[in-house]
């Protein structure tokens, strides 16, 4: 799907037409620009890959200083590939917040807050002490049995067990676009997206 790069700002709540508060995501969309243009006879698939951000030279390698520099751009922090634009695009167009429409619905992909090392209650959503089951006494957020005895005879993959959260890909999908603010480079999208604030984040229609 096409789209475009954006950074997470933070959270904010409009008032719509009938004059209920919409909760809404505030993202600095773009501008960015393109570096490169993947077509079928050379690369095998057709896509535009996308530049945010701008970085000093002397913080680039030097083959991703040669890509830029092929482009015609300044160097950039983030990139990423999306396909199916509709319209043509060239090495060193920009693309702004205006490929948006108000009342878009478009997916949102960003990295979700790490947590560290949780538990089972926390993780899962296991019920602790207030659920205890196999005779727990005092063990209030344990995970209980995890396997069987002599057959299996081993814990099968994927139990859920104490472990990594967060800090993970995640796509919500479906959000609508309220507002498009060209002057600021920024969309209200309504509801939540993954990230802390000022992650990066993929926005694709």
């Amino acid at each position: 799907m096409p789209g475009l790069l954006g950074k997470k700002i933070g959270m904010t709540s409009v008032f719509s037409a009938d004059g209920k508060n919409v909760p809404c995501t505030v993202i600095e969309v773009g501008p960015c620009v393109v570096t490169q243009v993947k077509t079928v006879d050379k690369d095998g698939y057709a896509a535009v890959q996308l530049g945010f951000e701008e970085k000093k030279e002397k913080h680039t390698t030097n083959p991703m200083a040669g890509h830029f520099k092929k482009a015609g751009v300044a160097p950039q922090r983030h990139l990423a590939e999306f396909k199916g634009f509709g319209e043509e695009v060239k090495l060193g167009d920009t693309i702004t917040v205006d490929f948006f429409s108000e009342n878009d619905f478009v997916d949102i992909q960003g990295t979700s807050k790490g947590k560290g090392f949780q538990g089972v209650v926390k993780r899962h959503g296991f019920g602790g002490v207030g659920q205890s089951t196999h005779g727990q006494h005092n063990r209030l957020r344990a995970p209980g049995s995890v396997g069987a005895c002599s057959y299996p005879a081993k814990v099968f993959k994927g139990m859920r067990m104490a472990g990594q959260m967060g800090n993970e890909k995640v796509t919500v999908q479906n959000l609508r676009v309220v507002k498009v603010l060209p002057e600021h480079n920024v969309l209200l999208i309504k509801g939540s997206i993954p990230g802390s604030k000022g992650s990066i984040v993929l926005i694709e229609k």
